[in-house]
Order: C-alpha cells, then structure tokens, then sequence
C-alpha cells in the first residue's frame, strides 16, 4: 500500500500499494486494501476461461503491513491485454474456442475495516470488494458450443458492461521492528451477473477461496522496501457448465525505493502454477493446467487532499511464460485513503528517510 507526503508521524500497509513516509500516517494502507480488491482481478491466469482470483502483481510493495484501526477505502482500475493464437483451444461459457483475443477494463471498489480486536497480538481486519466492468473476447473460430445449438463458426464477439462477483477478506497483522507480516483468505461469493453461453462474463460463477502469508522488511530511513507474497487458490464447480477448474499455487515479489517522501518506484514479479487439473463433466478440453510469469515495474505516489492522505499507485507487468491462457500485459492502478480523515498512528513507523 502506499502512503503520503511531507510531515512525520506514521506509516501504514498494503496490497495493490506501498508504504511511504510521514505524516499523520503515510498511508501504506492502500496496498493492502488493493489486495483485498485487486485479488479478484481475474481474466488472464488459468483454470476455466482462462480466468483466476491470483493477478501476477497483486501483492506488490508493502504486502505485509496492516493499517492501524480504522476504516479504508480504495478504488483498483484493472486492464488486461493478451491473446491465446496458433490454434490452442479455450472453454469460455460453456463454449471451446481457438484464435481468443481478450481486452479487460474493470474497477473494483473495496471497503476494509481494520477492527480494534487483536488475536494473538495481530491486528485484525474484514474487507469486501465489488468489481464492474466490460470485458471484450473475440475468437477466430468457435469449435463447440452445444448448450447454444453451435457446433462451429468464426469470429465470435462479445462485450458487455458485467457485474463481477463480491469477493470477502479477513486478514491478521504483526510488526516486529522493520519486520511485518499478515496472513488472510479471499473468498469469491458467486453472485455476480454470470450469464452461460456469453464469452464477456466478469463474475467466474464458482467459488473460489484464496489463503496467502505476505512478509515486509521495510527500512524507514533507507525508504527501502523488500516484499513477497505465497498463497494458494482453491477453486469449485461452476454449476452453469459443469467445469471444475483446478487449484493452484502463486507467489509475487517486489522491491521498491522512495526516491523522495513522497514518490517511489519499484520492481516486481509474480508466478502462478495450477497444480490439479481441470475437470467436471463439461470439460472439453482437458487438464488444461496452466501457468505464468508476470515482471514489471511499479511507481507510487502519496499526497494530501484536505488532510486526509491519499495513497496511488501504477503497475505494469508482461507475462513472459505462458502455458494455456492468454498471454498479454497487466496494468493496474490503485487509489486509497482512510475514511473518516486521519488514520490514528500505525505500529510501522513512517519512512523519515532524508533525501
């Protein structure tokens, strides 16, 4: 999560962001409430559609850090490119189809409260995050479609604005010195506007769980922050079409600097390996276990908008190994800040690097 500018006095975490320095709490709390929103990007990992909770990048600078009690909102812009050519075949709404270009823009807006309650001396916290959005796919060809009467075409083509499915997150932080770590699980609840037979569907109509422990080493004076992030993804049956995708294991590492108080860049990667193959009795296509390789970069910029810190920050990344999915380009770009106004003082202390 990011955080803001000038003045010293705390820092706070996150998923999508970072932490930065001073002021009444440099809000690092934007990266964590991007986790909570930005782990329901799906549109570009494996599993059915090519779709899944992890996004390579999710867990970037800061990922460890829990905000300090309070309430948080943030805003993930999430867009994705890529395409799946040389005639590999895809199951996209009940549907197998080959040549697949998809164009993703999505928002997701997450409210996280940060409770006041502590389990064994770990901050406690609930998020839930709503996505919208219009996902575009185009196939070359359809090869089978039997719920829709087809059994093959070419240059099949939808978009529509869709609603997503609400996702729900409880995590646990620590701090130990410049050490801060969190565990937590997502929990995509399939009650989005899921429509059998469309190739534009945002909301993946199957429950998905997600369980991860994230690790920070932050140095306030050096402005330097090392992340990472492990987790594992567990998915059900979609009972539309009868596919049951596969679980799969992720991890995502970054490090970024803060060249002043309020600016800093950074690098990060991120990998996804589904370890069980693909099934249910509408399955055409096979295993179809999948796996990627995402790097990029990352910048981050914090501020102030009558006295209440504002966190943002921008990621990029290339997927550069790719097995059954699309393979394109991830942006994602993170707005946050506490509600309320000031966040109360964070256990992190703030980044007073002097540059």
């Amino acid at each position: 999560m990011p955080s803001d500018p000038t003045p010293q006095t705390t820092a706070a975490p996150g998923p999508a962001g970072s932490i930065r320095s001073a002021r009444p709490f440099r809000f690092v709390a934007l990266g964590f409430l991007s986790l909570l929103g930005g782990l329901g990007w799906g549109s570009a990992q494996a599993t059915e559609g090519g779709a899944s909770l992890f996004i390579p990048g999710g867990h970037g600078p800061g990922a460890g850090i829990v905000p300090p009690p309070g309430f948080y909102f943030a805003n993930d812009f999430f867009a994705y490119s890529g395409e799946l050519t040389g005639g590999r075949q895809i199951q996209i709404g009940g549907a197998v189809l080959a040549d697949v270009k998809t164009e993703v823009r999505a928002d997701f807006l997450t409210a996280t409260w940060i409770t006041p309650l502590e389990i064994l001396g770990g901050r406690v916290g609930f998020g839930l995050s709503l996505p919208f959005g219009v996902p575009r796919v185009s196939a070359g060809i359809l090869i089978e479609a039997p719920r829709l009467g087809r059994t093959f075409a070419f240059s099949q083509r939808d978009a529509s604005f869709v609603l997503g499915d609400p996702l729900v997150a409880g995590l646990i932080g620590w701090d130990a010195g410049k050490f801060h770590w969190s565990i937590g699980a997502t929990v995509n609840i399939p009650a989005g506007g899921y429509e059998e037979g469309e190739l534009s569907n945002l909301a993946f109509n199957r429950w998905i769980g997600d369980v991860y422990a994230a690790l920070t080493w932050l140095d306030p004076e050096l402005g330097l922050d090392l992340s990472g992030a492990v987790g594992f993804e567990f998915n059900g049956e979609n009972p539309e079409t009868d596919y049951r995708s596969g679980n799969a294991f992720h991890f995502d590492v970054s490090i970024s600097k803060h060249l002043t108080k309020e600016f800093s860049v950074g690098l990060l990667a991120g990998y996804y390996d589904q370890v069980s193959d693909d099934g249910g009795a509408g399955n055409r296509i096979g295993p179809f276990k999948g796996r990627v390789t995402a790097v990029g970069a990352t910048a981050g910029y914090d501020f102030t908008v009558a006295g209440t810190p504002v966190s943002t920050r921008i990621k990029v990344l290339r997927e550069v190994d790719v097995e059954n999915r699309p393979q394109g380009t991830i942006g994602l770009f993170s707005l946050g800040f506490p509600l309320g106004g000031h966040a109360p003082p964070a256990a992190p202390r703030a980044v007073t690097a002097k540059y």
